[in-house]
């Protein structure tokens, strides 16, 4: 939902000037939180109107005054809507700052969290199929979201400048995590290794000196994932189900089974990556979306006829319906 803000302007009696006349402040409160600033125009007292929050009368001073507000007027609502497009949340310090020409780059140099965030996320997306996954982009696209989120309960910000960022900033995250998102231990890990990467990308370039992570370990459990017996996988094969995106669940599932592949690798998965190797057989020859490894894995009758079953269906020659599981 769009942040609310109210605008008004007023003069400052006790910064009368030398000639009389009253300084006029702009005053912006976004989400109860209230900052003001200067906009450089004078006005004489008695044509000053606070009720409107405007200069009364036809006069000159007054015609021009009230052009200025006007165009301070606009351009708070464009710096809203560009803020809010950019980072989905407005603070109130940083819709000021842009309207004074406060950049979020000193010289080029980005100076906060989620601007070097959205940078990694944008040059991630140009990759996605040649060195990266879909599925990993969608995983830092979900954190950028939930620091977000962080931001606004916890600081009332959009945004938080690197060098504000401290070693109680991770653990308040954490403890965000865990009670507001409700996520397990080995969740909230996945969502701080996450935010590490951005925070060293921040250090490797200098942008930021202090690193937060220095006396912060990321805890993870060891689980017993255990395996499918024989039995319980047939099961699952011989599964009737009524919903077709039910059935592609299974497929792709019971496919990996087969075949060892993660899903990033089946998501990617084309006809060109199956071949005849020396045996006469059908294998799958590829690398590795996450390591760049090679993949060689022979094909036996039940991934196969998996394969088959959804031959010539998927757009961009890939072999498996797995964007109607990831949607």
């Amino acid at each position: 939902m769009k942040s609310t803000f109210s605008v008004i302007f007023y003069v400052r009696r006790d910064k009368m000037k030398s000639d009389g006349t009253l300084p006029i402040f702009c005053g912006l409160t976004i989400n109860k939180k209230r900052v003001s600033f200067n906009i450089k125009t004078n006005v004489t007292p008695n044509i000053w109107d606070a009720s409107t929050s405007r200069a009364s009368g036809k006069s000159k001073q007054a015609t021009d005054i009230n052009r200025i507000i006007d165009k301070y007027v606009m351009l708070l609502h464009e710096k809203h809507d560009e803020i809010f497009d950019r980072n989905g949340i407005v603070d109130a310090e940083e819709l000021k700052n842009s309207i004074l020409g406060n950049s979020t780059s000193t010289n080029g140099v980005p100076i906060y969290l989620l601007q070097v965030y959205k940078q990694h996320n944008d040059e991630m997306e140009k990759l996605v199929g040649t060195k990266y996954s879909p599925a990993i982009l969608q995983k830092y696209k979900c954190v950028y979201k939930k620091i977000q989120d962080f931001l606004s309960l916890k600081y009332n910000k959009s945004d938080i400048k690197l060098k504000e960022i401290r070693h109680s900033f991770l653990t308040d995250f954490e403890t965000y995590l865990r009670v507001e998102g409700k996520c397990q231990t080995n969740t909230v890990g996945r969502n701080m290794r996450l935010l590490k990467k951005i925070i060293n990308i921040a250090k490797n370039n200098g942008w930021i000196l202090v690193d937060p992570y220095a006396n912060y370990k990321i805890h993870f459990e060891k689980t017993d994932r255990g395996f499918l017996k024989e039995e319980e996988l047939k099961a699952i094969i011989d599964k009737e189900f009524s919903i077709e995106r039910l059935r592609h669940v299974r497929d792709v599932f019971v496919f990996a089974a087969f075949t060892g592949l993660a899903y990033s690798d089946i998501h990617e998965l084309t006809y060109e990556d199956i071949k005849t190797n020396f045996d006469d057989r059908l294998w799958i020859m590829k690398k590795r979306i996450k390591t760049g490894t090679d993949i060689t894995v022979p094909l036996m009758d039940i991934p196969l006829s998996i394969i088959e079953r959804y031959r010539g269906k998927q757009k961009n020659g890939k072999v498996l319906p797995t964007n109607s599981i990831a949607h």
